[in-house]
């Protein structure tokens, strides 16, 4: 079959074989060399939708890739040619009524990776947009899940722990999104879910009409405005750009801190600026919870560091699992004092501040540093919403101009009340509630049965620590018992015995 065939998945290999070069720092393996900046985007254009959404998610690893390789990544858009006229009249004709539309206009106004986009007009003369899945897109989607995870395990033993769990994290987060994103019944529960929780957001979003949309097709009302990047056309429409890029900041901070439910593409073709100045937010495939732990964690640090609290930052971003439970405290404190530093001095440019964070960033190549599942599009949908800021404010940047407005939300994302008055009488509430867990830990603390919860990311670092401990342990007392074994079966090995119990033995010792 063609998504499987020999030249695909050789091209599949080689791409990974340049992450896994690229991330190690090696020139080559074997006769193998990493593909180049320009060769590595080509690569991933031409194997399709999967590696393309994959690089989006990748573009984030500062800590992988060196700036040359990261500005090929973040330039790679899911727009590809239309659909052949074949393919197109297939889908069209198995998923939609043409008797529904008045007109229908065939040439796509919109091609990305997983669908295009066409213009129709209902019966009663109503505009739509009409969102059509591209032939046999998800066969091809489930085929190169199966390859990539099939050649990822080529690779795992060849990385560290830490970098082995941030790409298995990736991949698995990228293969659980873009299932999503192929799913269109699962799109159009995501804008209606999406529309109810941000009624009052003042951001605006499509309406889908249902009875005409299936797992191929969604027919939503046309949304017309300008793209959020069009710097000209905003202007020209005399729209101030602050206020928006304000409100988008704003409107994130909601869905991320306050109700850890957001929307995680929201690249420039999916934001519209319509011709009054209002936010408009298309595209459903891709929306995301986020677990209260890992919103709390967020939130405290940010707390931490508009506060420029660098040991409550470590001890936050720990929680959050992007650094290891057991890295060292003062070099991880002192490498997030030197970032902010960096970021927020309004005297560097936007090149110069990033060329200085890649210095910094190269030498913690070996601290521990992690990825996991939660974060990935967190710091994606960041990445996203600073490099649109520059588009339209020189040297703007997360520190700067993203963290103030983000420690504005803390209070409501905490619960927090209008008035000192509502703050109070919640107080009072709750102190029964309080007195009584009050007692229970006391009570099970004096039965001896207290129990201490143990976060995933210590679990996993213990786990770690018990495994290769146990496997050091067993491999000595391997070792002693073979050096027993040769000496009752054959005594005249003594001298053999003594050397291989003398390995174990010291061994032993010296790795406890």
């Amino acid at each position: 079959m063609k998504y499987y065939s020999p030249i695909r998945i050789y091209k599949i290999f080689i791409l990974l074989l340049s992450f896994f070069l690229l991330i190690k720092k090696k020139e080559s393996f074997l006769f193998f060399k990493p593909l180049g900046p320009k060769e590595l985007k080509e690569s991933i254009s031409n194997l399709g939708a999967s590696f393309i959404k994959l690089a989006q998610v990748l573009a984030t690893r500062a800590d992988f890739f060196d700036s040359e390789y990261l500005e090929e990544l973040k330039s790679l858009h899911d727009e590809l040619p239309p659909m052949k006229q074949e393919e197109f009249e297939i889908v069209f004709n198995r998923s939609i009524n043409p008797d529904i539309f008045s007109k229908f206009e065939k040439t796509p106004i919109a091609s990305a990776s997983i669908g295009q986009v066409h213009i129709g007009y209902l019966k009663d003369g109503t505009k739509v947009a009409v969102k059509l899945k591209r032939y046999n897109i998800k066969n091809q989607v489930i085929s190169d899940i199966k390859i990539l995870k099939s050649l990822n395990r080529l690779f795992r033993p060849l990385f560290s722990h830490y970098t082995k769990n941030s790409i298995e994290a990736v991949i698995e987060e990228f293969a659980s999104m873009i299932l999503q994103e192929i799913s269109f019944n699962k799109e159009v529960e995501n804008l209606e879910s999406f529309a109810k929780k941000y009624a009052n957001s003042g951001v605006l979003f499509p309406k889908a009409f249902k009875e005409y949309c299936n797992d191929e097709v969604i027919v939503m009302s046309f949304m017309e405005g300008f793209r959020f990047d069009d710097k000209e056309a905003l202007k020209k429409a005399k729209i101030d750009f602050r206020p928006i890029i304000k409100k988008l900041v704003d409107f994130y901070a909601e869905q991320m801190l306050v109700n850890g439910f957001f929307h995680a593409d929201p690249h420039p073709g999916n934001l519209l600026v319509n011709s009054k100045g209002e936010l408009i937010l298309l595209d459903f495939g891709m929306v995301k919870k986020i677990p209260n732990s890992t919103r709390i964690a967020i939130i405290n640090m940010i707390k931490a560091a508009h506060e420029r609290d660098y040991e409550l930052y470590v001890s936050s971003a720990k929680k959050l699992g992007v650094i290891a439970y057991e890295a060292p405290e003062s070099e991880m404190m002192e490498f997030v004092e030197r970032m902010f530093d960096i970021f927020s001095d309004n005297s560097l440019s936007a090149t110069s501040m990033q060329n200085l964070a890649f210095e910094v960033l190269e030498s913690t190549r070996n601290l521990p540093f992690k990825l996991p599942q939660e974060a990935i599009y967190i710091l994606r949908v960041s990445a996203i919403i600073e490099g649109l800021g520059t588009t339209y404010i020189e040297n703007f940047n997360g520190i700067k101009d993203i963290l103030p407005v983000l420690q504005k939300n803390i209070p409501r994302a905490l619960g927090g009340k209008e008035s000192m008055l509502e703050l109070i009488v919640d107080e009072i509430k709750d102190t029964p509630f309080f007195i009584k867990d009050l007692k229970g830990v006391i009570k099970q603390a004096n039965e001896g049965e207290l129990k201490v919860e143990l976060s995933r990311n210590q679990l996993e670092y213990l786990q770690k620590e018990l495994k290769e401990h146990s496997k050091a342990t067993t491999l000595s007392f391997a070792f002693m018992l073979l050096a027993l074994f040769l000496y009752l079966i054959e005594p005249s090995l003594k001298i053999l015995a003594i050397v291989l119990f003398a390995i174990g033995f010291i061994r032993l010792i010296y790795k406890n």
